[in-house]
C-alpha cells in the first residue's frame, strides 16, 4: 500500500476508503485492526475501494489480505462522531533557514478548529487558520535537517508532512554610497544607501543614533531619514543580525548644502586649443565658483542661474575629459567633453619663392594625415605630398606678395593656417633670396652709382 484516501473517519464506520498501491489482483479483503471492511472491491492491480467498519476512537492498522500474503499496514484514524481530522496536502515553502522565521502556507482540509502547528514537536508562531483548507504559520528555530510538521486539532492531529531546515549563510551588509552624503544638523535628510546584503537589515545608525523612516527597498538599497546631530562627519552603519556593515560617512552641516547636478553639456566637444563656449545645464549651481575640464579651470565662468552655467573650455590634450563644478559637494560628470585634434602649421621652409611659382617647400606641424588641400592665399598648391602626420611637401603656385598658408586636414582635425606664411617674389629676387626691401635698396644704390659716373664724364669733357 502507498496511500489511503481518506485516512480517517467516524467511529460509526461507513467511510469509503480508496487504497492505492500494487499487487492487489487476487486480494480477498482489507481489514481494519483485524475486522474486514465492507463493500470490498478490487478495482485494478493498483486500487481497492473498501468501506470502513465501526470501531472505537483511535488509529488502527489497515491491511490488504491476499492468498500469497498480507500487505504491510497503513494507518487509519477513527474519530468521534462529527470530528474531521486535518489532512496536509502541501507546504509552501517546504524548507527554510535554521534560524526560523519562514512563513509557511499549509494547504489541505479539515483545518477548521485547528489550534496549532508543530515542527518536530516545536510550536510554530503566528499561526492563522485562513480557511478550512489553508493555514499560515512561521517556522521556529531548529537544527538543520528534515522534520515532521503536524497540524494540531482537538480530536486528532494530521499525519505529518516534511519541512527541511537548512544552514543559514550570513551575508554581512556592505555600503558603497550614500546619496546625499551630507545634510543639516536638524536632521530630516532622506538618504539612499546603496550596497549589498541589505536583506534582513533592521536599521541604520548615524554615529550610533538610529535613523528614522527606515526601509529596506531591496538587497542593494536602503532609504533612511537622518536624525538630528551636531555638525561634522559621522559614521553610518547598516545594522543586521549576524553582523553590521563597515561604516560610510555622512557630514552634518550648519546649513543645508544644495548639491550641484549636471544633466547636459552643449556642445560636448571642441578643439584641443580650447576656446569653445560651453553651456552646462543642471541644478544647484548657485554658489559655484568654477568649472574644470579634465582638472584644468575653464575661463569666462558665469553662473547664469541656478540651472545654467556658461564657461569657455581651456586648452587640453585630445580625448574625453571629466567636467566638474567647483562647489562644496560639487559633482563631476565623467567624460562629458571631448577635445578634438586640430591641424596646426608651425613653419614653412623656405618661406618665400618666385612669383611664377614652382618653389618646393616643407610644411611642418601636426594632424596632417588625411589632408585634402594645401592653399597659398586663395590659390591651391601646384601639388603636395603628405609625408607623415607632421610633414607636408608642396609646390607653390604663381602669385604676388605675402600670403597665408593653409592646410585642409581630415574631418577630425579640420583646417589649420599660418598667417603671412609665404612670400611670392619677382623671379630675380627670389633667385637671390633677397627680400623686397633689400631689392629696393639695391636698385637705389645702382641708380646713385650711375648718376655719379655720368657726372664724372661731363666734368672730363668740359675740362
Amino acid at each position: 500500500m502507498t496511500s489511503l484516501v481518506s485516512d480517517n473517519g467516524p467511529v460509526s464506520g461507513g467511510t469509503v476508503v480508496t487504497i492505492t498501491g500494487s499487487g492487489f489482483t487476487g486480494a480477498t479483503t482489507a481489514t481494519f485492526d483485524g475486522d474486514p471492511g465492507t463493500v470490498f472491491s478490487v478495482d485494478s492491480d493498483t486500487q481497492i475501494t473498501v468501506t470502513s467498519p465501526a470501531r472505537a476512537v483511535g488509529t488502527i492498522d489497515v491491511v490488504v489480505v491476499t492468498a500469497g500474503g498480507d500487505s504491510l499496514p497503513a494507518d487509519f484514524t477513527y474519530t468521534a462522531l462529527g470530528v474531521v481530522l486535518p489532512t496536509i496536502s502541501s507546504l509552501v515553502p517546504d524548507n527554510g533557514p535554521v534560524i526560523g522565521g519562514t512563513v509557511v502556507t499549509i494547504t489541505g482540509s479539515g483545518f477548521t478548529g485547528a489550534t496549532g502547528v508543530l515542527f518536530d514537536g516545536l510550536p510554530g508562531t503566528a499561526v492563522a487558520v485562513d480557511s478550512d483548507t489553508q493555514i499560515t504559520v512561521t517556522s521556529p528555530a531548529h537544527i538543520a535537517g528534515p522534520v515532521d510538521v503536524v497540524v494540531v486539532k482537538a480530536g486528532g492531529n494530521s499525519l505529518p508532512a516534511s519541512f527541511t531546515y537548512t544552514e543559514t549563510v550570513l551575508v554581512v551588509p556592505t555600503i558603497t554610497s550614500l546619496v546625499p552624503d551630507n545634510g543639516p544638523v536638524e536632521g530630516g535628510t532622506v538618504v539612499t544607501i546603496t550596497g549589498s546584503g541589505f536583506t534582513g537589515a533592521t536599521g541604520a545608525t548615524f554615529d550610533a543614533a538610529p535613523g528614522t523612516v527606515f526601509s529596506v527597498d531591496s538587497d542593494t538599497q536602503i532609504t533612511v531619514t537622518t536624525p538630528a546631530h551636531i555638525a561634522g562627519p559621522v559614521d553610518v552603519v547598516v545594522v543586521k543580525a549576524g553582523g553590521n556593515s563597515l561604516p560610510g560617512t555622512f557630514t552634518y552641516t550648519e546649513f543645508a548644502i544644495i548639491l550641484p547636478t549636471i544633466t547636459s553639456i552643449t556642445p560636448d566637444n571642441g578643439p584641443d586649443y580650447g576656446g569653445t563656449v560651453v553651456t552646462i545645464i543642471g541644478s544647484g549651481f548657485t554658489g559655484s565658483t568654477g568649472a574644470t575640464f579634465g582638472g584644468s579651470p575653464g575661463t569666462g565662468f558665469t553662473v547664469v542661474s541656478d540651472t545654467v552655467i556658461t564657461v569657455t573650455a581651456p586648452p587640453h590634450a585630445a580625448g574625453p575629459v571629466d567636467v566638474a563644478i567647483v562647489k562644496l559637494g560639487g559633482e563631476s560628470l565623467p567624460e562629458a567633453f571631448t577635445y578634438n585634434l586640430t591641424t596646426t602649421i608651425i613653419s614653412v621652409t623656405p618661406d618665400h619663392g618666385p612669383e611664377d611659382g614652382g618653389a618646393t617647400v616643407t610644411i611642418t606641424g601636426s594632424c596632417f594625415a588625411g589632408a585634402t588641400a594645401v592653399v597659398f592665399g586663395n590659390t591651391p598648391a601646384a601639388s603636395f605630398t603628405v609625408v607623415d602626420d607632421s610633414t607636408i611637401t608642396a609646390v607653390s603656385p604663381a602669385g604676388v606678395g605675402t600670403v597665408d598658408v593653409s592646410v585642409n586636414g581630415s574631418p577630425l582635425c579640420g583646417a589649420g593656417q599660418l598667417a603671412d606664411g609665404f612670400t611670392l617674389q619677382a623671379s630675380a629676387l627670389a633667385a637671390t633670396g633677397a627680400t623686397p626691401l633689400l631689392a629696393s635698396l639695391a636698385a637705389l644704390l645702382l641708380l646713385v652709382a650711375g648718376a655719379g659716373v655720368l657726372f664724372a664724364r661731363r666734368r672730363s669733357i668740359g675740362g
